[in-house]
């Protein structure tokens, strides 16, 4: 809003031009978020508190042994993800071009997925019953999303169906229709991927600011005429306004980190969880950076392979490779600090963030 009622009144002063630059509404969005988060993170936290909206923690056989890490944990708030989705649409709506496509497609898919996440872990607290949605169901959810959007992005001349291979300045695949499911493929991953990895207190949420901002940077640069020919990345006319949809990520990530760290005052949930990580893959898929999803949010993609793993193994052989999946529980049991994962797993998540940026001169 403010770029569509304050740009105009450069003509009267001069001043009002910055809100033409990406970077300052990207700074603002950033900071808008941060404070709507962490200003009104502790008002939420009591109202979710007085509607005994709390987290329930697994108490059968095969948790057992994780239940004596988390039994401290019965009762805190959850669904601490609508504080996010809102510093995040808030900020947008203030600082972002609402022209740009590209922006209503990221809230669209935030909020969809918002929505599923909302209505699983509505059904953990009035059930009482900490798995919430069939699997099939939250599949089938993410799976329309992601077909969706898989077909707006083939019918845009600026996306379309090709993928670009990092490392390489002229390797182009096009993948046809194909990318429609390629697209539904990112988005159910990304998003799954995020959920899987939210089980410590700031685990995710952490992760995600260090991804998020990590995509502010290939954003502006994709969507930077000169920038992208320099680098020999393909330009996408309006993606580098997504640079403010991932400003508004990361401020919002920390605020809710103030209270997310821990010990945890908050969770966030799968309302918070399914939509950061949808938000995120379809970022990537914007911007045409999904394969380097596999660098920059590592950490999210070895969670859910740990989970994988320890699926197909125990299915086929009757033996688990790890003592508990998601792998941060994995290491949780094998006796490591709950601070000291948290803490280690970020320090991964921003050398593969740095990795992940060399990618755009290495080609």
């Amino acid at each position: 809003m403010f770029y569509h009622w304050l740009y105009p009144l450069r003509e009267i002063f001069f001043g009002f031009n910055v809100f033409k630059y990406i970077t300052f509404r990207a700074a603002g969005a950033s900071v808008t978020a941060f404070l709507i988060s962490a200003l009104i993170g502790k008002y939420v936290i009591r109202i979710l508190k007085t509607l005994n909206i709390g987290e329930s923690v697994r108490k059968g056989k095969a948790c057992a042994s994780l239940y004596e890490h988390h039994k401290e944990k019965e009762g805190t708030p959850t669904m601490g993800g609508v504080l996010i989705l809102c510093a995040i649409f808030l900020s947008v709506l203030l600082w972002a071009d609402l022209s740009n496509k590209y922006i209503w497609i990221t809230m669209a898919a935030a909020l969809w997925l918002g929505i599923v996440g909302f209505i699983d872990d509505y059904i953990k607290l009035t059930r009482k019953d900490s798995r919430g949605l069939t699997a099939a169901v939250k599949l089938c959810g993410q799976l329309v999303l992601g077909i969706v959007i898989g077909f707006i992005l083939y019918n845009d001349p600026n996306v379309g169906d090709r993928l670009d291979i990092p490392f390489f300045k002229n390797l182009i695949i096009n993948l046809g229709f194909v990318y429609v499911f390629f697209t539904a493929f990112v988005i159910v991953g990304t998003s799954n991927a995020v959920n899987l990895t939210d089980g410590l207190d700031g685990l995710a949420i952490g992760c995600v600011s260090i991804v998020a901002l990590t995509y502010a940077g290939f954003s502006y640069v994709s969507g930077h005429y000169n920038f992208s020919e320099y680098l020999h990345i393909m330009y996408i006319p309006q993606a580098g306004e997504l640079t403010v949809f991932c400003s508004a990520i990361f401020g919002a990530g920390l605020g809710f980190l103030w209270y997310n760290c821990h010990p945890a005052d908050v969770f966030m949930g799968d309302t918070g969880a399914l939509a950061l990580g949808g938000a995120i893959g379809t970022i990537a898929l914007l911007i045409k950076k999904e394969v380097l999803l596999l660098l920059v949010g590592g950490i999210f993609v070895v969670e859910a392979i740990s989970v994988i793993i320890q699926v197909v193994s125990f299915k086929l052989r009757g033996k688990r490779v790890f003592l508990m999946a998601p792998l941060h529980h994995h290491f949780q049991l094998k006796g490591w600090a709950e601070s000291k994962i948290i803490f280690r797993f970020w320090i991964i998540a921003i050398i593969l963030a740095f990795i992940s940026l060399l990618t755009l001169k290495l080609r």
